[in-house]
């Protein structure tokens, strides 16, 4: 299978920003390939350290949306990259990896996310990534290194083995030029485990810093756990990941004031509850229902669906546009029930 392409003087599609063209490809690991993605219309790329894309693919006939974040800082302009970890049986790494090539097509959506060093400067940080989850305060490192802030980081990150470090080579090179940039690594392999003793020990003014982490749901969970027993502050914590977790809420205004709402999927004919307090994403992922999603933050459109009837609360942060919403589409990470819904899902 192809990229899409697009024909001359083809206006992109609604739910697109624009056409990137893969320019170079590299591999990071033996599961993990960076791309370098160019707009086709003559322009610099903006955003900042941290934000990601959504791209929008035809993967057999079907449409398909994924978050990338972009590994490159807005300080390359010219070019930004994404860095993808080939995932077993997932369908847009791999098609990732098996199809596009350079001089291949993606559409995409962005830049997107509030997790950035520019959201919240400070004058002391402390990254802490796991896994593909370096990739964003990867974006972070690079910035600051290329713009030479005298900006006090300890950068550790967690990897399966040696082998398996994304960027290695680029952060021992900027940790021996940047004598401000700390990094660490530790390597599951050889029994080494994050902390909290490490954790003060490799940054002894911890509760002085800001924090950005990400990674796998588990690694995120024992990292908040270790930081709320040295009591960090939890204003100055901030996480990334595209891993759907759910979360409670209150309930929406306009709610009726039933304890549940019947919510049907219209494709599978699954009908599960879910309270006026609780999102459709939610209540579908504690059913055991998997649907599309990724930031399950309202900002990233993956989990946008038609809703067929019913009403809803939807309270996004702009992955849904004025005019989808007028065509009755719902983001079901940011959508609480009003009424008993049918969901084309």
């Amino acid at each position: 299978m192809t990229t899409a392409t697009r024909p001359a003087g083809t206006p992109p599609p609604a739910w697109a920003d624009g056409l990137l063209v893969c320019r170079q490809i590299h591999d990071a690991t033996a599961d993990v390939r960076t791309f370098a993605l160019e707009p086709t219309e003559p322009r610099l790329f903006r955003h900042d350290p941290g934000q990601f894309l959504t791209l929008l693919l035809d993967i057999d006939g079907a449409q398909v949306e994924r978050c990338y974040t972009i590994s490159s800082p807005p300080t390359r302009p010219d070019l930004l990259t994404i860095t993808v970890k080939r995932v077993p049986g997932g369908l847009v790494s791999n098609w990732l990896h098996d199809h596009l090539v350079p001089g291949g097509t993606v559409w995409a959506r962005g830049p997107l996310g509030d997790f950035s060093i520019a959201r919240h400067p400070a004058p002391k940080y402390l990254f802490l990534s796991a896994g593909s989850g370096v990739t964003p305060l990867m974006s972070m490192t690079r910035a600051l290194y290329d713009l030479a802030h005298a900006v006090d980081v300890v950068f550790v990150h967690s990897a399966r083995s040696f082998d398996d470090i994304i960027f290695r080579r680029e952060l021992e090179f900027i940790a021996t030029v940047a004598p401000h940039i700390r990094v660490t690594h530790l390597l599951d392999d050889r029994g080494e485990q994050l902390s909290a003793a490490l954790l003060q020990e490799l940054a002894p003014d911890l509760l002085e810093r800001e924090v950005f982490t990400c990674g796998p749901g588990g690694y995120m969970e024992s990292v908040r756990d270790m930081l709320s027993a040295t009591g960090f502050p939890p204003a100055r914590y901030h996480e990334e990941s595209f891993t759907f977790e759910p979360a409670a809420g209150t309930a929406p205004e306009g709610a009726t004031g039933r304890t549940a709402f019947k919510v049907e999927f219209a494709r599978t004919g699954r009908t599960v509850d879910c309270d006026p307090s609780t999102t459709v994403l939610a209540a579908a992922s504690r059913a055991g229902i998997t649907l599309p999603a990724s930031c399950a933050q309202g900002m990233c459109g993956t989990c946008k669906t038609t809703l067929l009837s019913g009403r809803v609360d939807m309270q996004h942060n702009g992955g849904i546009r004025p005019r989808e919403i007028a065509a009755d589409k719902i983001l079901l990470c940011s959508s609480k029930p009003l009424d008993d819904l049918v969901i084309d899902g």
